[in-house]
């Protein structure tokens, strides 16, 4: 199953993204082409599939992180219920 962006905003600066995952949901496999932030707008925990392996790793509603360009990996949802996040993208 996968999970379901709406861009929100898109100029010649910035993508904003909200993602939505219900359980079990998944991005699938992709490679950030620009420097990102990712805003999760729930706590819960997702389990990142990326060229270390798999873990899973808990985000907090509010607790910002940011990541660099080619960034490759998929995300899915591993709790009971909906999860979400607004992805900001910098071109």
């Amino acid at each position: 199953m996968q999970a379901k962006p709406t861009v929100q905003v898109d100029t010649d600066r910035v993508v904003v993204t909200e993602w939505c995952f219900a359980p079990g949901a998944e991005t699938g496999h992709h490679v950030h082409g620009h420097d990102y932030v990712v805003v999760p707008l729930i706590t819960g925990t997702v389990r990142v599939e990326d060229s270390e392996g798999e873990r899973d790793v808990e985000m907090r509603a509010g607790v910002s992180y940011a990541r660099s360009a080619g960034v490759a990996h998929n995300l899915v949802n591993t709790n009971a219920y909906e999860f979400r996040f607004v992805e900001i993208e910098l071109k």
